[in-house]
């Protein structure tokens, strides 16, 4: 039997990695939350979940929690994620993502964990402003992060990676493109725009749907396709490597917002709002992951059709 660590349990992906892997009822699995509220995404799993209520920047509680659950494996997903809050938040943002990520492995370390796996989930956003002569975008792309949160992923990647170099720790690092589907907080552009058709549906706010910088392209990969990947890369990554994981296809956030508008029965008029416009925004972030796909023959197997309706319909039951 093995022993899962999963920071983030009750998040958006944490939820979806514990599911799938409690597939193999091998696994035992322990994760780390911070609200209550944020449980509901784990109602149906909870019975079978070791959960503990920690705040990764408290040092002693996280030190106490690996004493405890000595971990054979360690997800480590917790994170403030959203690059347009982190705007307005910077501090905040690389704060709290930083050092949550170095009490982690101190106390793996400290605790004479070194043979522990860990999967460090950086984000393609740490690519940034990316011109469109260096798509696609593989490991080696030069990296110009162009918001707080992603110079937040950039220093979790790389604290990965020092730690591996210095101590040996077994790292690997992976850089998910966009994932999207049901669960996602609404601060991100799939997800509100299919709470705000759900309240349109619902007459709840009038049938005109405020969008953002809709030029913009993104590799987008349902996230349950994505966590199964996280589980391949454990398996068999490279220690020390680190893999770009997406579905190599950008689409335009217009055509999106389109085909959602599409599902919805209501007259729906488009508008762009200034406010929602980031201060910078990369035109087209479009992965490669060749590397990662040729090592553990991992596809999406979604499409973002199913991934798009299913994310509206989650909505659709919630406002």
């Amino acid at each position: 039997m093995k022993k899962i660590l999963i920071t983030g349990i009750s998040g958006f992906a944490g939820s979806y990695l514990a599911e799938d892997l409690l597939k193999n009822s091998d696994n035992s699995i322990s994760g780390t939350y911070l609200t209550e509220d944020s449980l509901r995404n784990i109602d149906t799993i909870r019975d079978r979940l070791i959960l503990k209520k920690v705040n990764l920047l408290d040092k002693d509680a996280v030190f106490e929690l690996i004493q405890e659950s000595k971990p054979d494996f360690v997800f480590h997903l917790a994170a403030l994620s959203s690059p347009s809050y982190s705007f307005s938040n910077p501090s905040e943002v690389i704060t709290n993502n930083i050092n949550a990520e170095i009490n982690l492995l101190e106390a793996l370390k400290q605790t004479g964990l070194i043979e522990t796996g860990i999967l460090i989930v950086s984000s393609a956003d740490i690519y940034g402003m990316v011109t469109e002569s260096e798509l696609p975008i593989t490991e080696k792309s030069e990296l110009k992060p162009a918001n707080p949160y992603s110079v937040s992923k950039l220093s979790q990647d790389f604290l990965g990676l020092s730690y591996f170099l210095s101590y040996g720790m077994k790292i690997i690092r992976v850089r998910p493109f966009n994932h999207i589907g049901p669960r996602q907080s609404p601060s991100f552009v799939v997800s509100a725009i299919c709470k705000k058709i759900a309240e349109i549906e619902q007459k709840k706010i009038e049938p005109i749907l405020y969008v953002g910088n809709t030029n913009a392209k993104r590799d987008f990969t349902d996230v349950r396709d994505m966590v199964r990947a996280y589980g391949l890369i454990m398996e068999k990554g490279k220690i020390g490597d680190v893999y770009n994981i997406g579905s190599d296809k950008s689409y335009k956030i217009s055509d999106i917002v389109n085909m959602l508008v599409s599902f919805s029965g209501k007259s729906i008029v488009i508008k762009t709002d200034p406010k929602l416009l980031r201060p910078a925004d990369s035109p087209e972030l479009l992965g490669d992951s060749r590397k990662m796909k040729d090592l553990t023959a991992w596809k999406p197997e979604i499409p973002i059709e199913k991934s798009l309706k299913d994310t509206l319909d989650y909505w659709r039951k919630i406002v």
